[in-house]
């Protein structure tokens, strides 16, 4: 693992056994394309102290071919350092996570029509500007913009599969869960106090769908379970991993940094692999992330894949996203996931 880059992905494939390096050409292509600069004199010394010899550049463009979602990597914006917050941010965070509404849930936030669910941990609060017709925020009870414990993390889920079922007996036809949790500005949440969101809906979410579609087609084409042989793929290039009963994936297509995949059979299984990839973000510097959970409908079995991404530093004053991401469709993404992979398997030793 140590040395190997995304660049080297054409190579890793070839090394493969033929049925392995058929089944990754299967759900996966790439090109790997140089781009050129010109320097002008004054600019040499600077860029060659910054990142060194930079005028050849390797592009690879990864694209799944049963989902269609693409990323583009450049190995020279991959070898910017990732700073760690500063101890007067954490403190400023901290602070700022004792203000608002959800330090006191109970007295300035709504409950739902069908009351609330009160955890270990959590407690949940009806979203006083909804999503969706069946929203909720799951608050975190203390103070602190951190959530880092397994408990603390099983208790948010367990919550939420709680409260989609006190929904559904309010409203039987909606019955497609749907779990977010925005880590600070960065991520989209509007209060620092760390909390999550839950949905239910009698329609799934496009997303969620679309994964249950291609999942639909692939085994009807190839006869084997989509997510099965995703994993198996990752892993034979080097990017996937076991941690107690979850898969874990720096994905290969990721919307952006450090994204992560984790697939499990119960939401029993999730809060372990979450709790180490959030280890491994906080050991990489990561402030700032989105997490969403895609759940099968209540009543019925299925897998359960939780994302992970990366939001950068919270003090940027420019967005992660741009015109690529929102209308190409192909997000430009400066993490490297081999190195991310490397961060991850410290963070989950076999």
């Amino acid at each position: 693992m140590a040395g190997l880059e995304i660049t080297r992905l054409p190579g890793i494939a070839k090394e493969l056994a033929p049925d392995m390096e058929e089944l990754v050409g299967r759900i996966y292509s790439w090109y790997v394309e140089p781009g050129h600069l010109v320097f002008p004199d004054a600019m040499r010394e600077w860029v060659r102290e910054k990142y060194g010899d930079i005028e050849t550049q390797e592009i690879v463009r990864v694209t799944n071919n049963q989902t269609g979602e693409s990323t583009l990597f450049n190995s020279v914006r991959s070898r910017r350092p990732v700073l760690t917050p500063r101890a007067e941010e954490t403190r400023d965070l901290r602070a700022l996570s004792a203000e608002g509404p959800f330090v006191n849930p109970l007295e300035e936030t709504p409950a739902d029509t069908f009351g609330r669910i009160d955890g270990d941990h959590w407690i949940t609060a009806g979203n006083i500007a909804k999503y969706d017709y069946l929203h909720a925020v799951i608050i975190a009870k203390g103070n602190g913009p951190y959530v880092t414990t397994e408990a603390r993390i099983a208790d948010m889920i367990g919550v939420a599969i709680r409260w989609c079922q006190d929904a559904n007996r309010a409203n039987p036809r909606a019955i497609h869960p749907f779990i977010i949790w925005n880590h600070l500005w960065r991520a989209g949440a509007s209060i620092v106090h760390s909390h999550a969101q839950v949905l239910l809906t009698h329609l799934p979410y496009a997303a969620p769908a679309r994964l249950e579609r291609v999942r639909e087609e692939y085994r009807r084409r190839y006869g084997s379970d989509y997510l099965d042989d995703l994993f198996s793929v990752h892993t034979a290039v080097g990017l996937g991993l076991t941690y107690k009963s979850a898969r874990i994936m720096a994905n290969l297509t990721p919307r952006k940094e450090h994204e992560v995949a984790i697939i499990a059979e119960s939401p029993r299984d999730i809060a372990p692999a979450l709790t180490k990839v959030l280890e491994c973000y906080h050991n990489i510097g990561v402030q700032s992330y989105n997490a969403a959970v895609y759940m099968p409908p209540l009543g019925e079995d299925g897998r359960y894949i939780t994302w992970v991404v990366d939001r950068g530093d919270l003090h940027s004053r420019t967005s992660d996203i741009g015109g690529m991401e929102l209308y190409a469709g192909t997000p430009i993404v400066a993490s490297d996931p081999y190195r991310l992979m490397e961060h991850l398997m410290v963070a989950m030793p076999p």
